[in-house]
């Protein structure tokens, strides 16, 4: 179930091991993203590309969208 957090807790997650996945298109993540985040389209996120995310671990979703 989502969790809206706030950036604090996704840091103290990133620093335990939280797995980070931006949701923007490809090309703008290419332009910036955090680090160690994986890209997962939007429109591409279901269980056959989330497969490589480890289950034993929180995964973070977020869009970073400086406009």
């Amino acid at each position: 179930m989502p969790t809206e957090i706030e950036r604090e807790e996704v840091c103290r997650m990133v620093e335990d091991a939280a797995q980070l996945v931006e949701v923007l298109p490809q090309e703008e993540y290419e332009a910036e993203h955090l680090p160690r985040a994986m890209n997962i389209p939007l429109p591409q996120l279901d269980r056959q590309t989330t497969a490589a995310l480890q289950q034993d671990r929180p995964v973070i979703v977020y869009c970073y969208d400086s406009q």
